[in-house]
């Protein structure tokens, strides 16, 4: 099992910088802006030939009674009740303060192993500056500059140290070979219970899940594994129309969520049962099929509306919606847990539907067959000649046909051929690209 090192401290203090240095990554979001993080984000770190993982926490206020700085204590809490060991992250510039102390009184009841990391200490001689951090009673601190790596590695060794004996075959560990897991993002609107579904999934609050647009700040991965098939959930930040994103902070949310997205195997675009299909809804779905993702179309808060305005919901998603025919269509509850099951069964059907294999010989006689049932139109004197075709790729499906004056081939015949191909291969949920190569006439360079 590897060792895993829970980083906490008040807010602002270089707790996502130092995640960042651990991991030797830029997952977590860093910027000059108190409260950036509110959920765990966990990350792989290694230190020599040891791994361990890191657990990036939002800002802590123990004794914080309501909003959202609650639940964001209560997503710390777990990190330091999952963590072998914590990291306790001071402000070396800034000095102790008030919340250092109650922070500190907390982890000395958690009976976990503690260390003092005093951040932003590039610079500094550490005996007069750092004098003031024994007060906490945890032991002495160790001064570092994240953001410059300076005292990085000996922090981390000494946080692992004990967590690996000297015997251990580290070749052994590396010979594992695990299947890569599904990635699956989540996403759409601010506010339409994408952490929420989440962590009803987990059985657990997970995310930080509150009644308040733009909760989630960054793109959460969480580990899961159901029925043997393991998953790695992505939470994205919700995305508003351009025009409405003004914050800094909320432009790196964006693009970490587009990037999630990228980066995703199967997506789920959740929809908003009580505010219908709005302009941003049909943007994200344009952009989850141009990135060529596997999608499935969830409406959340089903509960929440009545028998016309779900008739309505229906219409608006066959209008503006159409372009995702294929991707199929579920109606759930996050808070109630209804319709969970069959969202797992479409999501597993699209990754599998992304990934089929194709045989050419079943490709180029459903090709030939469909030209024989309706052949594409003549342009000018010639008509298009389909061949034969071949699977050029996966995830989206690629299929690429060839044959001569192919670039004369109508938008609505390509339609029409994709319909035949998905019809036989039983691709729901997943985006079919087609691409046409013409041959080349070897005596049209000649005289």
């Amino acid at each position: 099992m590897k060792p895993v090192i829970a980083l906490v401290g008040r807010p602002n203090v270089g707790k996502s910088t130092l995640f960042n240095r651990l991991t030797k990554s830029r997952d977590a979001i860093v910027a000059d802006y108190a409260g950036l993080t509110r959920d765990r984000h966990y990350g792989e770190g290694r230190a020599g030939g040891r791994e361990f993982i890191a657990i990036d926490t939002g800002g802590f206020e123990p004794d914080c009674a309501s909003g959202i700085f609650k639940e964001m204590a209560k997503q710390t809490r777990q990190a330091v009740a999952e963590s072998d060991a914590v990291i306790f992250v001071v402000d070396a510039r800034s000095g102790l303060s008030a919340q250092d102390h109650d922070i500190a009184n907390y982890l000395r009841t958690a009976n976990k192993k503690v260390l003092l990391a005093a951040n932003k200490a590039e610079g500094m001689t550490q005996g007069v500056q750092l004098a003031e951090f024994y007060e906490l009673g945890l032991g002495e601190p160790v001064p570092l500059s994240a953001a410059h790596g300076q005292g990085v590695r000996s922090l981390i060794d000494s946080a692992l140290e004990g967590f690996f004996p000297e015997d251990e075959d580290e070749e052994e560990i590396a010979d594992l070979d695990e299947a890569k897991p599904i990635r699956l993002a989540v996403a759409g609107r601010p506010n339409v219970g994408k952490s929420t579904l989440i962590n009803t999934w987990l059985g657990e609050e997970r995310l930080v899940a509150f009644d308040m647009p733009g909760t989630t700040r960054d793109a959460i991965t969480v580990p899961f594994e159901r029925n043997g098939q393991k998953f790695e959930l992505i939470d994205t930040a919700g995305l508003r129309r351009k025009g409405k994103v003004f914050e800094a902070i909320e432009k790196f949310s964006v693009v970490k969520t587009l990037q999630a997205i990228s980066d995703a195997n199967v997506v789920l675009l959740l929809l908003d049962a009580t505010q219908g299909v709005t302009d941003q809804d049909a943007h994200i779905a344009g952009y989850i099929l141009e990135s060529g993702r596997a999608v499935v179309i969830a409406v959340n808060k089903w509960d929440a509306v009545d028998s016309y305005q779900r008739e309505m919901l229906q219409r608006s998603i066959d209008q503006r919606l159409a372009f995702l025919k294929f991707a199929p269509l579920l109606h759930i509850s996050a808070i109630k847990r209804q319709g969970i099951g069959p969202l797992w069964k479409a999501i597993g059907d699209a990754w599998l539907a992304a990934c089929r294999k194709m045989p050419t010989p079943v490709l180029t006689r459903l090709l030939q067959e469909a030209v024989q049932f309706q052949q594409p139109k003549r342009a000018g004197a010639f008509r298009p000649k389909l061949r034969y075709a071949h699977q050029g790729g996966q995830n989206p499906p690629v299929i690429v046909i060839h044959g001569n004056s192919l670039e004369h081939v109508t938008s609505a015949y390509k339609r029409y051929l994709e319909g035949r191909f998905r019809e036989h291969f039983k691709l729901n949920g997943t985006p079919l690209r087609i691409e046409m190569k013409s041959s080349q006439n070897p005596f049209s360079e000649k005289e």
